[in-house]
């Protein structure tokens, strides 16, 4: 960032990048870009603030990786982020305590356009990101990110999970951190593609878990070289990797699960399922390192 962004920045939280024009709010600094492209800086502090992106190509950036943290307030009853825009990023910002009344407080809510989220942190909600399910939305990228404390079955009639999106297309997640889930699953996916990879799934300190990695109607990809720690406070301990648990809407022949490790936590139920296929497809599942567990399991 520039010498004079720099300054604005300290004027005004919300710096337009390109223009260097600061704002109070982070949802006047959102409209001012309307349907343009546009980088939003946000400088370090504690924002009891939402927004509703509603049109437009719009990229948040912490000035300083994990010093812009988005806390409690909700947008739409939804989360701190509702993005309905073209497109949108959200780099280095911190999302924590989102709780509403239909159990699925999350820090950002993804409703139109694709969306990239890096080195951001989700933390002690019921949701860290959901969404979906839009014609708009065909590619979904979480890279180096963290989610600790989320997921819930008890606060409302559905479950809610760390991550759960539903694209037809592509997701990928590498290099981020899942852990201490709350409920639900870690990552529950209706997808048509998924890329998984070099990721951490530690449940040994979860409580009332279920999978790690749901694949709810079916999918193909790569799901390789992530490491699965099953925890022992289970509310499901059938099954680490589950695909095509509730429909196959998607194709499952070369779905390929391999070179992870996975392994139990002391007092951990022993002898689930590393991968549990419902699909009934051609799934290859090769050169993973389990122990406590059988390598794959038809149902």
């Amino acid at each position: 960032m520039s010498i004079l962004l720099a300054l604005l920045a300290a004027v005004q939280p919300f710096t337009i990048a390109e223009t260097g024009q600061g704002f109070a709010t982070l949802a006047a600094a959102v409209e001012s870009v309307r349907d343009g492209t546009a980088t939003i800086l946000i400088t370090p502090g504690t924002y009891h603030q939402c927004v509703v992106q509603a049109a437009g190509r719009i990229t948040y950036k912490a000035v300083q990786s994990g010093t812009a943290i988005f806390e409690s307030t909700v947008c739409e009853g939804k989360a701190a982020f509702v993005l309905r825009g073209r497109g949108s990023v959200v780099d280095g910002i911190v999302f924590r305590k989102f709780r509403v009344g239909d159990g699925n407080g999350a820090g950002i809510r993804i409703e139109m356009g694709d969306l990239t989220v890096t080195r951001s942190t989700f933390r002690d909600s019921q949701e860290g990101i959901l969404g979906g399910g839009h014609p708009t939305v065909r590619s979904i990228t979480i890279d180096r990110s963290s989610f600790a404390g989320l997921g819930q079955c008890d606060e409302s009639p559905s479950c809610s999970h760390s991550v759960y999106l539903t694209v037809d297309g592509l997701v990928t997640i590498t290099h981020s951190r899942f852990e201490r889930g709350t409920g639900g699953h870690y990552v529950k996916l209706r997808a048509r593609r998924v890329a998984i990879t070099d990721n951490s799934f530690d449940d040994s300190a979860g409580t009332k878990t279920n999978y790690m990695i749901d694949l709810a109607e079916g999918g193909t990809g790569l799901i390789a070289q992530n490491m699965f720690v099953q925890g022992r406070a289970k509310e499901n301990r059938s099954g680490l990797i589950v695909v095509a648990a509730e429909a196959r809407t998607y194709p499952t022949d070369g779905l390929r699960v391999e070179g992870n490790i996975a392994a139990l936590a002391p007092g951990a139920p022993v002898d689930p399922a590393f991968v549990a296929d419902l699909s009934g497809g051609r799934i290859s599942v090769t050169n993973n390192r389990l122990t406590g567990m059988r390598a794959f399991e038809r149902r």
